[in-house]
This record gives C-alpha cells, sequence and structure tokens, in this order.
C-alpha cells in the first residue's frame, strides 16, 4: 500500500512526508467537510463495525484511529484481511524473510493490530497478495455478504471503489466487492440459501471510505485515539513501515556510537515515537489541516446517501411526525 523504496532507515520520514504533500490541499473558499469529534458516552452501543483491509497495514495507517474511536464509542468491531501478505513488503520495510514466513508473520502481526483496536474477532480470507485480480469478483461479493448478514454489520471502513491514483489490484478489487456486497446483503434474493440457513438479510448504508488522494466528505478527529493508532503500527512488525523500526534504528547508531534523544533509552520508547514522528505525519498535518491534533480523513457515504432501497431518513421522519388515526 503506502509504501516506496527507502534507502537507508530514515527515508521512511522522507518518503512519509511526500505522501503529506500529496494530501489534498483545503482550497481557498471552498466548503469544508464536516469534523466528526469525540462523542459522550457510548452513542453506538448495539451497533456492529466491520473494518476491512487488503493487508495487515491498510487499516493501521488510514483508519487505525476512526476504527479505535467507532469501538470506543459502542460499537463491536471486527477486522477483516483479504490476502496472505505473502508478498513480504518493499526493501527497507517490515522484516525480511521467505514467502512461508510473510504469511505466518503477518497472521500473528493482523491479530495483534485486532486486539489492540479492540475488535472482538478477526477474519483473514486468505488470499494471494497481489493476485486479487485473478478472484473472481462474485465468489468475493459472496463472502463479504455471508459476513455482513452473520454479524449484522452497521457500517464498513475501508477502500474506496472510486479513488483515483490506486495502483494496487488487492485493493480496488476488494474496494469494489465491498460496495456491491454492502447493497446485495440487503436484498432477499441474492443467495438466498443464507436466508434458508437462518441469515437475515442487511443493508450496510454507513461507509467510511479511505485512499491514497480521497475525495473528502469527513474529517475524524483522532487525538485521543492516537496512542492506538501507534500501537496497531507497531503491531506491524512484518510489514512495516512502523514494527521494530524504531528500536533498529537506535540499535544502528548505538553500534556507530551514536543517539537520537527522540528514540529514548529502550526499544519500546524506540518503536513508539519512531512511529508517532516519522508514520504519523500524514495524520498530524491532516490535523494541522483542520484545526485538531490528529486526523483521518474519508469518503462518507451516510445512510441514506448510496440509493439504497430503504432510506433511513424515512423511518426517522414517520417516528418523528406520526399521528394517530382519527376514530
Amino acid at each position: 500500500m503506502l509504501r516506496r523504496k527507502f534507502c537507508g532507515r530514515l527515508a521512511a520520514a522522507g518518503a512519509i512526508a511526500r505522501l503529506v504533500e500529496a494530501e489534498p490541499q483545503p482550497q481557498p473558499g471552498a466548503v469544508q467537510p464536516p469534523i466528526e469529534r469525540a462523542a459522550a458516552g457510548q452513542p453506538h452501543k448495539g451497533k456492529v463495525l466491520l473494518a476491512i483491509q487488503a493487508h495487515s497495514d491498510d487499516i493501521p495507517l488510514f483508519a487505525a484511529g476512526a476504527v479505535a474511536k467507532l469501538i470506543e464509542e459502542g460499537y463491536t468491531g471486527y477486522l477483516l484481511r483479504a490476502t496472505n501478505d505473502d508478498m513480504g513488503d518493499a526493501p527497507g520495510l517490515g522484516t525480511p524473510g521467505s514467502v512461508g514466513e510473510h504469511v505466518l508473520a503477518n497472521e500473528r502481526d493482523n491479530a495483534e493490530v485486532a486486539r489492540v483496536l479492540g475488535c472482538k474477532k478477526h477474519f483473514d480470507f486468505n488470499y494471494n497478495n497481489h493476485r486479487m485480480g485473478d478472484v473472481s469478483l462474485n465468489e468475493l461479493i459472496c463472502r463479504l455478504i455471508f459476513l455482513i448478514r452473520f454479524l449484522k454489520v452497521d457500517t464498513v471502513v475501508g477502500w474506496d471503489p472510486w479513488a483515483h491514483d490506486e495502483e494496487n489490484p488487492d485493493h480496488y478489487t476488494l474496494a469494489r466487492a465491498t460496495e456491491a456486497a454492502c447493497w446485495m446483503a440487503g436484498r432477499q434474493h441474492d443467495y438466498p440459501e443464507h436466508l434458508a440457513a437462518g441469515l437475515e438479510v442487511k443493508t450496510v448504508q454507513d461507509k467510511y471510505y479511505f485512499a491514497r488522494r480521497p475525495e473528502i466528505t469527513r474529517v475524524v478527529d483522532i487525538s485521543a485515539q492516537i496512542g492506538k493508532k501507534i500501537d496497531a503500527n507497531r503491531a506491524n512488525v512484518a510489514k512495516g513501515p512502523g514494527g521494530r523500526s524504531g528500536s533498529r534504528l537506535r540499535a544502528e547508531l548505538a553500534r556507530r556510537g551514536q543517539r537520537l534523544p527522540l528514540l529514548g533509552d529502550d526499544d519500546l520508547t524506540a518503536d513508539r515515537n519512531y512511529i508517532k514522528e516519522f508514520v504519523l505525519g500524514r495524520s498530524r498535518e491532516l490535523g494541522r489541516q483542520y484545526g485538531v491534533e490528529y486526523a483521518e480523513v474519508f469518503h462518507y457515504i451516510p445512510p441514506g446517501a448510496s440509493g439504497a432501497d430503504r432510506d433511513s431518513r424515512i423511518d426517522a421522519y414517520v417516528k418523528q411526525h406520526a399521528v394517530p388515526l382519527n376514530k
């Protein structure tokens, strides 16, 4: 996903800085997207969130703060990873190893990401990394529909099917399938065997989509969740760009008789401070743009906006304005 070939350990900072520079800048006079701030209590209690990623680092880099925030506010969260991450990562990122080693290490990392974010359970579809262009789109849609119905999903977080500048086939294939499954899961004639097995139809109308170059319609203030976002990125040891990069750099400098005060005096501090300074530069810059400390941005599709069969605003209107029949 957002990865480039790194030249030396600190080149990660330069690469991530370029991503920040590429982030869409607010134009003078443009209508600013709404900012979703922390909600008091647990207003989403009883709702279900499905965070969908192609690879173990997608949610940590793009949406870990928003996922953690929604779970803190009452959602029951689930994490789905579509591939097995067997291709590893670019040189200089993550942990070198064989294809088999990548599979096992990323499986463990993904489970830790789910734990850190507070998810109840995680699922792995285990498609080959970078090969999802060969996967049957209908098969993928069907598997997603099953999960949506089984878990009774209200909200999804995932890749934007309409985004520009996407080069990874896993991302746009999964995004297209997610968009279709959110709609089709609410239709009783699509895969009726699910209903015969006891599942119920469930349309998903609430969607947070992220992308390399997103159409920004929602800004989420993740300042209170930045610690969990750091820990989610630290969990990506096999893939990076967080993982153990800070402690590796600290050890490398020590061998040269040097140190960086930023990295502190132990490996945990080194990893967390490295991630906060370099990996989360994008979230920090977005926060600066929108007047908060840290932010994530989304192409947000609210209930009733996607052309689904039943507009939830109708039910809200009926609840507010319905009157008794005159007898």
